[in-house]
C-alpha cells in the first residue's frame, strides 16, 4: 500500500509539472507574446501584431478575404504573414511546410482555414495538416459548440465545449500492409499525452468556471488503448474535487448529444472521436459555418473552424458562411489581449445574425458572403 501510495504521489507531482507548459499555450501565451510580435520587421508601428494566416483550400480564402475587410474596417493592429499550402493545388513542399514552421516561430498565432487533404495514396501517410500540427505539437484540439443568439435550431441555449487529442490516436499514419490484402492500422495512445490532454480539460474547465468533465471512449473494446486513455483521465480527476467527472462511451455520447446535449458541459477525448464530435455538436447549432475552433501547444495557437470543411463546392460563388472564421478570428484577438478589438467584432456578427435579414443560405437566407461581409462591417459602427 505504501509503494501504491508513493506511485501516486509521484504521478501527481509529474502531472503538476506538465500541466505548466500546456497551460501556457491557453492562458498566458498571449501577454508573453506581444513583445516579439510589437518588434517584428514586418510590423507596421510599436504595438502591430503580425499573425501567420494559412488560407487554405475550398472556401478558405473567400473566408479570409471576409476577415481581412472587417479587420481593416475594424483598425485592428493586427499584420497577417499570409502562407499558401496545398495538396490539391500543387503547393505544398517540405519548403514551404517550414516556411510556415518559421513564421509560427516568429508569430507564434496563426489563423488558418482548411487544408484538403486527397484520398489518393501517393507514397506518404502523414497529410500537410497533421504535419504541420505535429510539428507545432498542437496536441489540443478545442471546439466551443454555443448556441447564435435569435438562430433557432432543434436544440437551443446549447453550450457546451469539446476537447480533443490530435497528436496521436488513429490519426498516428502509422498504417502497413502485413499481408496480402491485409491493412493494419495502428492506433496510438501514451500514457504522456492522454495525461497531458486530460489535465488540459480539467484546467480548462476550472479557468472558466465551469463544473463537469465528461472522458468518451470505448474502453469496453480497445481495453488496452482506451483503457489507458481513461485510466489517465481518473487519475488526473483526482487532482480537482470541485470539479464533477464522469465517463461515457462513443457510440452512446453520439446518442445522448442529439437526444439531450444540455447535460455536457466540456468533453474530452481521444483523435477520431473528438473529430467526429466535432461535427456532429456544429451540426446541433448549425453547421459547420457557425462553430469557431482552436488548437494549442505550450507555444503556439492556431485559430480555425471548428468543423474542418473545405467546402469545395462553393468555391467561387459567393456563398459561404464567414461566421465561424469571423468568429475564431474575434477568438485570436482575445488570445493576444485585444479585448476591445474581439468584443467589437464578436458583437457585430452576433448583432446582424440575431437581427436574422442577412443570412446565408446554409443559415436558411439567402444573402451572399460578401452581404454578409458587408453587414458586419456596418454593424461595427452600430
Amino acid at each position: 500500500m505504501a509503494a501504491l501510495s508513493a506511485g501516486r504521489a509521484a504521478a501527481r507531482g509529474l502531472l503538476c509539472a506538465q500541466s505548466i507548459g500546456a497551460w501556457r499555450g491557453l492562458g498566458a501565451s498571449a501577454a508573453l507574446q506581444q513583445i516579439p510580435r510589437a518588434k517584428s520587421e514586418n510590423a507596421k508601428s510599436e504595438g502591430t501584431f503580425q499573425v501567420t494566416m494559412l488560407p487554405g483550400d475550398g472556401v478558405g480564402p473567400e473566408l479570409m478575404h471576409a476577415v481581412k475587410e472587417v479587420f481593416k474596417a475594424a483598425s485592428v493592429p493586427v499584420i497577417f504573414d499570409e502562407h499558401h499550402l496545398s495538396e490539391v493545388q500543387n503547393m505544398a513542399s517540405e519548403e514551404k511546410l517550414d516556411e510556415v514552421v518559421d513564421s509560427m516561430k516568429e508569430s507564434k498565432v496563426a489563423l488558418i482555414g482548411k487544408i484538403h487533404t486527397p484520398m489518393d495514396y501517393k507514397g506518404e501517410l502523414a497529410s500537410y495538416d497533421m504535419r504541420l500540427r505535429r510539428k507545432l505539437d498542437l496536441f489540443a484540439n478545442v471546439v466551443h459548440v454555443k448556441s447564435l443568439p435569435g438562430y433557432k435550431t432543434r436544440h437551443n441555449n446549447l453550450d457546451l465545449v469539446i476537447i480533443r487529442e490530435q497528436t496521436e490516436g488513429e490519426y498516428s499514419s502509422l498504417e502497413h500492409e502485413s499481408a496480402k490484402g491485409v491493412i493494419e492500422c495502428l492506433k496510438i495512445i501514451t500514457r504522456a499525452k492522454s495525461q497531458r490532454i486530460a489535465k488540459f480539460a480539467f484546467d480548462y474547465a476550472t479557468k472558466k468556471g465551469r463544473s463537469k468533465v465528461t472522458a468518451v471512449h470505448k474502453a469496453n473494446i480497445m481495453k488496452l488503448g482506451d483503457g489507458l486513455f481513461l485510466q489517465c483521465c481518473e487519475e488526473v480527476a483526482e487532482l480537482y474535487p470541485k470539479i464533477k467527472f464522469d465517463t461515457m462511451i462513443i457510440d452512446n455520447c453520439c446518442m445522448q448529444l442529439v437526444q439531450n446535449p444540455y447535460q455536457f458541459d466540456v468533453l474530452v477525448m481521444p483523435n477520431l472521436y473528438g473529430n467526429i464530435i466535432d461535427n456532429l455538436a456544429a451540426g446541433l447549432v448549425g453547421g459547420a459555418g457557425v462553430v469557431p475552433g482552436e488548437s494549442y501547444s505550450a507555444e503556439y495557437a492556431v485559430f480555425e473552424m471548428g468543423a474542418r470543411h473545405p467546402f469545395a463546392q462553393a468555391v467561387g460563388r459567393n456563398i459561404a458562411n464567414p461566421t465561424a472564421m469571423l468568429l475564431s478570428a474575434a477568438n485570436m484577438l482575445r488570445h493576444l489581449n485585444l479585448e476591445f478589438h474581439s468584443n467589437l467584432i464578436a458583437d457585430a456578427v452576433k448583432k446582424v445574425i440575431k437581427v436574422g435579414k442577412v443570412r446565408t443560405a446554409d443559415m436558411g437566407g439567402y444573402a451572399t458572403s460578401l452581404d454578409f461581409t458587408q453587414a458586419v462591417i456596418a454593424a461595427l459602427d452600430a
